[in-house]
């Protein structure tokens, strides 16, 4: 077995009984890039020779005895909206940011503590503003699914779950603002983890909406995932043992809602039939599917489509510290920048009231089940050709983020995990989605899911890469 197939608790572990080295796992990541990165496009900066020396020096450490935490010598990518020191962020603009904009955050701080191996920074969407993954201003990285075919990789971390797919990082972190995170995990086939709000720190990232912006993990399995939060969440810190808790747990009497109204409708084909093939198996296997209205869900859907509060602190953000890239956004964004203006000011305080509100009420209903279930996305990742007119990006943007974005104004935290392909063999996230700063429990029944129905190698296979290699 490569050793970039191994789980990442396992690789901690052969690392710390000397069996493996940090530097053989980076020649696995550079072999990785080697060979898929030119066709998949996955990262804005990649540096060989400085994913060398972090490994090295990782090995040094090791050797004089000092494992400087769980992800010492993991190699982890970076959204190219966090800072990273010698990395430039260009958050999917054009041109490099100022400086102050590569400074590291809480997150990238936590890795760098940890001696990870930073791989390099993926793309973006510019702004991180969308869900389907392109960028004018970049060449849009290709969803290794595709296959011979340039199919979006989902927004706004776009590079994210590319770089998982082709082998040269086993964690990428990304931000979530309305789906960003758990939309490219779906239709890549990883795991995405969407954090709740103000868990985690978003300091030392470009924001899009300080009331909305979310960091966290990509990674290939739920268990991957519940490693990564283990050691990166403030409350935990011991990923091994966190890993092991959770893994106790079992499907039976696992209670999953199921909302009928509005977060089953408008699928693209072979979407719905894998979602709920994958909640038949765990129903035989112990789960309860429970019956659960939640109409807060539809209505903050209908609120982001009028522009809810991103777009307002948005132009916000632009016009006091970046006012001279507003001349080089993408028309889309622009477009979505002057929507924000629009929205008067006692209309943004009533917005905000109504996600402090309707949060609340979610909560409360959400109490009944661990979660509520549904498909990640209702989209198939269209091609790159579908998505190139304004109009055909807006309709099917909207379209992509109808079941997260609401989890983004509810305040709520979810998980998107690989379940099936759709008719046009693209991956299908089933998303779980539950209470406030629940993620442990989340994690857990995620887990008991992945070990229930198989993951994502297991069910999906392997992308079809052959013909892409060098």
């Amino acid at each position: 077995m490569a050793l970039l197939d191994k789980s990442i608790a396992d690789l901690a572990q052969a690392l710390r009984d000397g069996r493996t080295c940090a530097e053989e796992i980076a020649g696995e990541v550079l072999d990785s890039q080697a060979r898929y990165g030119r066709a998949l496009g996955a990262y804005v900066t990649f540096d060989a020779a400085r994913v060398l020396r972090e490994a090295r020096a990782a090995d040094k450490a090791l050797k004089a005895g000092c494992a400087a935490g769980p992800l010492h010598g993991i190699p982890v990518s970076v959204k190219d909206l966090f800072g990273v020191a010698g990395y430039p962020t260009y958050a999917g603009t054009p041109r490099a940011l100022p400086a102050e904009w590569t400074r590291e955050g809480t997150v990238v701080r936590a890795l760098r503590r940890q001696m990870a191996v930073v791989t390099g920074k993926t793309h973006t969407v510019e702004f991180a503003f969308g869900g389907i993954g392109t960028n004018i201003h970049w060449l849009t990285p290709r969803n290794p699914w595709g296959g011979s075919a340039h199919r979006i990789p989902g927004g706004s971390s776009s590079g994210a779950g590319v770089s998982l797919g082709q082998g040269s990082a086993l964690i990428a972190i990304g931000s979530d603002t309305g789906g960003s995170i758990r939309l490219p995990a779906s239709f890549t086939g990883s795991v995405g983890l969407k954090i709740t709000i103000g868990r985690w720190a978003i300091d030392g990232a470009v924001p899009l909406s300080p009331s909305m912006d979310t960091p966290g993990p990509l990674a290939r399995t739920v268990a991957d995932a519940a490693y990564a939060f283990g050691a990166l969440d403030p409350a935990h810190g011991d990923a091994m043992a966190f890993a092991a808790e959770i893994a106790r747990t079992e499907l039976s009497g696992v209670r999953l809602g199921i909302c009928e109204e509005f977060m089953w409708e408008d699928l693209d084909p072979g979407i719905g039939a894998a979602a709920r093939r994958a909640l038949a198996e765990a129903t035989r296997k112990g789960a309860k599917l429970v019956r659960i209205k939640l109409p807060e869900f539809k209505a903050a859907y209908e609120l982001h489509l009028k522009g809810s509060v991103l777009s307002v602190e948005f132009k916000q953000f632009l016009d006091d510290k970046l006012p001279e890239w507003k001349a080089t956004l993408a028309p889309i964004i622009q477009r979505r920048v002057e929507d924000g203006g629009a929205i008067p000011g006692v209309e943004y305080v009533r917005r905000l009231a109504f996600c402090r509100d309707a949060s609340a009420s979610a909560n409360a209903r959400l109490g009944e089940v661990d979660a509520i279930v549904m498909p990640t996305s209702p989209l198939s990742p269209p091609t790159v050709g579908e998505v190139a007119k304004v109009d055909d990006y807006v309709r099917l943007n909207r379209r992509s983020f109808r079941y997260t974005c609401p989890g983004n104004l509810l305040g709520l935290c979810a998980l998107s995990i690989p379940v099936g392909l759709d008719a046009a063999g693209m991956p299908v996230g089933l998303q779980l989605v539950s209470r406030s700063f629940s993620e442990e429990r989340l994690l857990a029944v995620g887990g008991a899911l992945e070990r229930a129905l198989g993951n994502a190698r297991q069910r999906l296979g392997r992308p079809p890469l052959g013909k892409l290699a060098r």
